[in-house]
């Protein structure tokens, strides 16, 4: 019966982790896309066209009904912090995994 028991284990370990790269592999690709975007916003905010967007919204000459959290201070840094942290955690995941595997 530990035999059983093992295998079934052992399948449901690959259910899972099969599941987990899948959609690892999927994040990663849609994270790889939008890198351009990502490079394009991080050098407008705080260039002087995001100053002059900036001042434009608060002298009220903007569309009221126009989005614009990306004139906010807090969203895009907020964005770049998160995605600083994410690769972090993403060499640290990597270096962790590689270590293991040379054990």
């Amino acid at each position: 019966m530990k035999q059983i028991e093992r295998i079934r284990e052992m399948e449901a370990c690959l259910d899972m982790t099969a599941a987990a790269v899948g959609a690892l592999s999927n994040a990663l690709n849609q994270y790889e896309a939008a890198q351009k975007s990502y490079k394009k916003l991080s050098d407008y905010y705080g260039s002087s066209r995001w100053m002059k967007d900036y001042e434009a919204d608060e002298a009220g000459k903007l569309p009221k009904d126009l989005k614009r959290g990306v004139l906010s201070e807090d969203a895009v840094y907020d964005l770049i912090t998160e995605n600083n942290a994410l690769r972090i955690r993403m060499m640290k995941l990597l270096t962790q995994a590689m270590e293991q595997n040379l054990l």
